[in-house]
């Protein structure tokens, strides 16, 4: 005898009491083991997050939020059969899957963060180590007469940053100083050539975001040596004494402000990535947490790659 098929209400099908629309409805901090392949070389596993939206229109009281699993879980389950390169796809073929199991959707939004990490070389002793980077992606998936997927990736690095203005009021004063102890000026000037003064430093996050395309393709080990290069040093994990001397000096012979540091990566961007079309969208960021003050400075740059490029091309004209 087969038992009858019992059919549970959809509640979340209801009208809410106060029917208005909701722009985002989802879940977040979802954790997956993500693994990305790489040509020629062991695929990297990430420990990822992922929030998962999608907008829930007014005559619905709530959302399937399972479907929201099952589109990453599918996702995730095709990668071993069929390897992932760039996780900014992976954002963007969930967000297809949640579009399409979400029939009362016009938008779903895929966003994944990651630790990633690189290997550095100390500048003096050359041991190896090791550094985290913070990665991210992002897809959002759009219904219209056609099905628009615009997706984005970066990356967050940490740095060090030296002040000018404080460097300057040192080096200011130590040129009265030398001259009060009777050394003569070319010398005073060759001396504060060779050895920086000091100021207060930051720890600086440089943040790069870029909107991809299908046919386009963007490093992440690229993105992530574009910030470290924009500041004043780079940070290192593990440093012998002639090392930290070396980073000291490097920071203090190049100091900048969090200004600086968002010009510096906005020009680089242009230069790293001429394949890009002028309407890729660009995000550039920079925090530096102050040492001598309770507040952070902070910088930003969003636009278009074609606004920077004119702008920077009519440099001087």
């Amino acid at each position: 005898m087969e038992l009858p098929v019992v059919y549970l209400p959809d509640i979340q099908a209801n009208l809410p009491d106060i029917p208005i629309t909701l722009t985002r409805v989802g879940v977040t901090d979802v954790k997956k083991l993500v693994e990305v392949a790489r040509k020629d070389k062991r695929p990297i596993v990430l420990v990822s997050t992922f929030d998962i939206f999608v907008d829930l229109p007014s005559d619905r009281k709530g959302a399937n939020l399972s479907r929201n699993f099952e589109a990453i879980d599918e996702v995730l389950e095709q990668m071993i059969k069929s390897p992932v390169y760039e996780i900014e796809d992976l954002c963007g073929e969930v967000s297809k899957r949640l579009i399409d199991r979400h029939e009362y959707a016009l938008n779903a939004e895929v966003r994944m963060k990651a630790e990633y990490v690189v290997k550095r070389e100390t500048p003096v002793s050359k041991i190896s180590c090791q550094e985290v980077v913070n990665i991210f992606a992002e897809a959002r998936a759009i219904r219209d007469n056609d099905l628009i997927v615009r997706k984005m990736i970066g990356a967050e690095v940490l740095g060090i940053t030296a002040c000018p203005c404080a460097q300057e009021i040192m080096r200011d004063k130590a040129k009265k100083e030398l001259k009060a102890l009777g050394v003569e000026g070319d010398i005073i000037k060759k001396f504060l050539n060779r050895v920086p003064m000091p100021t207060h430093n930051q720890r600086g996050r440089g943040i790069i975001s870029i909107e991809v395309q299908d046919t386009n393709f963007v490093s992440l080990d690229r993105i992530i040596n574009i910030i470290e290069n924009s500041m004043s040093s780079q940070m290192f994990e593990l440093l012998k004494r002639t090392d930290e001397a070396a980073v000291v000096e490097r920071a203090h012979k190049n100091p900048k402000f969090v200004e600086d540091c968002v010009r510096d990566m906005a020009q680089k961007v242009v230069k790293e990535f001429p394949e890009l079309p002028d309407d890729s969208i660009i995000i550039i960021k920079q925090i530096n947490e102050e040492s001598i003050h309770r507040h952070n400075a902070f910088a930003e740059r969003t636009s278009t790659l074609g606004e920077l490029r004119h702008e920077l091309n009519n440099i001087g004209k």
